[in-house]
């Protein structure tokens, strides 16, 4: 017997909706079906629902009112405290994109609202689900890589200015290339290393003129004594970063490019060696050695639907919940005290 499908609605359904979670994740999900859509641009949205066969909703109140059990929440970021809560008003379920909030603030009404009304809250990190990440999240775990010593993480795109664009508006986006893309970075090195316990800051507006940062990078420091660094810019081209990932222990390392992003494809290769090698004198290198990690690919869209499907089925939480959102922008958040006191930072709890 096929297993039961969730019934889901979007909220914000041009953008990252259209352009990705609902053709590779909704639509082939095993466990999950469309039922209905809403976009404020209401001549988007009767694309959308005609396209993959859903109901348009004219309102956001028309939508939760459809017999959906959850609602995938992808409109820009000044709006998702608002439309959780009104979804868990309502008694349906959310898996609300990143960053849940502009402020820890929002984020913290949004996961109390859904925890009052008893429905489950997710937050749209689909990095964690790349089959990339999952075998080397493995291999940490296992001991492979020995004791943890320095991670980086990078994501950079071009973002030229754009009348309008919210995400370089800070009242409407909360901040820039941290906020947007270093909330990714942050929360995979924590799913390989642990929780950061410190960071220190710098962010610029080096290239464009728009009032949020279009680069910044992160230093941090583990609770397990490990240290790291994030780097995100909108001010570099695309085809110019390889979005690398790289994992530095005792043992060796992992590296990997173009794993981070919007895809699910990438390169990966571990160099690992056993607890027995000693001191080379000669500090030999050889770019070629290591092994290729190369899982079946999985796509990250339809991974983190079904998973979410999966937790609204069994009644449990999901893999990523809402105080994984919360704990990602009280990061965040220290991140920026930093970047402007010019201090390392304590994170919170």
């Amino acid at each position: 017997m096929s297993e039961r499908r969730v019934a889901w609605g979007v909220i914000g359904s041009g953008g990252i909706a259209l352009r990705r979670t609902i053709p590779e994740g909704i639509v082939p999900a095993e466990n999950a079906r469309l039922m209905a859509v809403y976009d404020v641009n209401q001549d988007v949205n009767r694309e959308v629902a005609q396209r993959f066969g859903a109901f348009a909703a004219g309102s956001l109140a028309e939508l939760l009112a459809a017999e959906v059990e959850a609602v995938y929440v992808a409109s820009p970021v000044f709006a998702h405290r608002e439309q959780v809560t009104a979804c868990a008003r309502a008694g349906k379920h959310v898996l609300c994109e990143k960053p849940l909030g502009r402020t820890v603030a929002e984020a913290e009404e949004m996961v109390r609202a859904c925890r009052d009304a008893g429905v489950l809250l997710g937050t749209g990190f689909m990095m964690r689900f790349h089959a990339q990440h999952r075998a080397a999240l493995t291999l940490v775990r296992e001991g492979r890589l020995g004791r943890p010593v320095y991670a980086r993480a990078q994501l950079s795109c071009w973002y030229p200015p754009v009348e309008g664009a919210w995400r370089q508006d800070p009242a409407l986006g909360g901040g820039g290339s941290l906020m947007d893309m270093g909330g990714h970075c942050l929360d995979l090195l924590e799913m390989f290393f642990g929780r950061v316990q410190r960071v220190s800051c710098f962010t610029s507006r080096a290239v464009h003129a728009y009032a949020v940062e279009d680069g910044a990078t992160v230093m941090l420091e583990f609770a397990n004594g490990a240290l790291g660094t994030v780097d995100v810019f909108f001010s570099i081209p695309d085809e110019a970063s390889d979005n690398v990932l790289e994992l530095y222990g005792s043992q060796g390392s992992i590296l990997a490019r173009g794993t981070i992003g919007q895809g699910s494809a990438g390169f990966m290769r571990a160099r690992l060696r056993g607890a027995e090698a000693g001191y080379d004198a000669q500090q030999r290198r050889e770019s070629a050695g290591g092994i290729e990690i190369a899982p079946e690919p999985v796509n990250i869209y339809r991974a983190e639907i079904e998973e979410f499907s999966r937790a609204v089925l069994e009644g449990r939480e999901p893999p990523v919940s809402g105080e994984d959102g919360l704990r990602n922008q009280r990061l965040l958040a220290a991140c920026y005290e930093s970047a402007q006191t010019g201090k390392t930072v304590e994170v919170g709890s």
